[in-house]
């Protein structure tokens, strides 16, 4: 059989480690073939990551890595008595496709939910009266939540995933402010019902309110960043919203009513009959969502 040729100077390294990793198992004409099958999608992997600044050998590594539990490829191919190109196939395709993450993404990552962590430790002390924190402090926490987590977002989007390509910069930055003035709007109601100044819960209603919208229209207008791979395999399910822009566009109108008049109720409810009943029509307000949703992706037959 005839395999691609690979980058001399990974050779020696993929040789290596396809050698080790079939150390001690009896070669049969199926297995060998697998073999070879392997060393030539390892090669082409290995040379990928060369060029995005790989050495040779950390090439090598990280192509083979990428394959997974090997020896439950080569028992299951040991198990059968013709050639198991299903098997391969499988594996030549997940090589092809799997995108494994950045490293500063995951760093950026890890660091910023600490910062996020940090100033949700200080807003639950403060509730539960074990720090007294100034309000300088409090709206401090609040934003160190509300903006590494929308940042986290946009650039969680922003990243190439197995399955989906990264999303516009516009787009992903959309995102991350949604859920950032999400967020923050939560944040300040806690302070509201921890004793800060009524007149802050307005502001904390627009941003919700604002962040939901947001968030409905980008969700409404959405594109496609799926990979071909993807799409063919889930062309049998219908998704309205990306067949009719219309329907689209109504429910993120409906989301932006509804969620305005839910917020405009809570407060409402708030200053007649308190605390205890107004986080009801934010509850209503979301199950109402969830209905439409359905409603609208899955209209009635006929």
């Amino acid at each position: 059989m005839t395999t691609e040729p690979f980058h001399r100077a990974a050779g020696g390294s993929v040789h290596r480690l396809l050698d080790e990793a079939f150390a001690g198992v009896e070669m049969t004409p199926d297995l060998q073939d697998l073999k070879e099958e392997i060393r030539a999608n390892l090669a082409v992997r290995a040379d990928e990551l060369m060029v995005d600044g790989r050495s040779p050998e950390q090439a090598a590594r990280q192509a083979f890595d990428e394959l997974g539990d090997l020896g439950a490829l080569i028992a299951e191919t040991q198990g059968v008595d013709a050639p198991d190109a299903g098997a391969r196939s499988r594996l030549a395709e997940h090589l092809a496709r799997r995108v494994r993450p950045r490293p500063a993404f995951v760093v950026r990552t890890v660091l910023l939910c600490l910062v996020a962590l940090a100033g949700l430790v200080v807003l639950v002390l403060d509730g539960f009266g074990v720090l007294t924190a100034s309000l300088g402090l409090l709206v401090a926490a609040v934003a160190a939540v509300a903006l590494p987590l929308g940042w986290v977002t946009a650039d969680a989007l922003r990243q190439e995933t197995t399955s989906s390509f990264p999303l516009p910069v516009r787009r992903a930055a959309g995102f991350g402010v949604g859920v950032g003035l999400i967020l923050a709007g939560l944040g300040v109601g806690w302070l509201v019902v921890q004793g800060v100044a009524v007149a802050w819960l307005v502001l904390a209603a627009a941003a919700v309110v604002g962040g939901i919208a947001l968030l409905s229209y980008l969700g409404a207008t959405k594109t496609n960043r799926h990979k071909p791979w993807v799409l063919a395999q889930s062309a049998d399910f219908e998704d309205r919203f990306s067949t009719d822009p219309a329907a689209a566009a109504r429910f993120g109108i409906y989301t932006a009513v509804l969620w305005t008049a839910a917020f405009a109720l809570f407060i409402v409810l708030s200053f007649t009959v308190g605390w205890a009943w107004s986080w009801l029509a934010l509850v209503v307000g979301f199950l109402v969502m969830l209905v439409i949703l359905a409603r609208m992706l899955f209209p009635p037959k006929g």
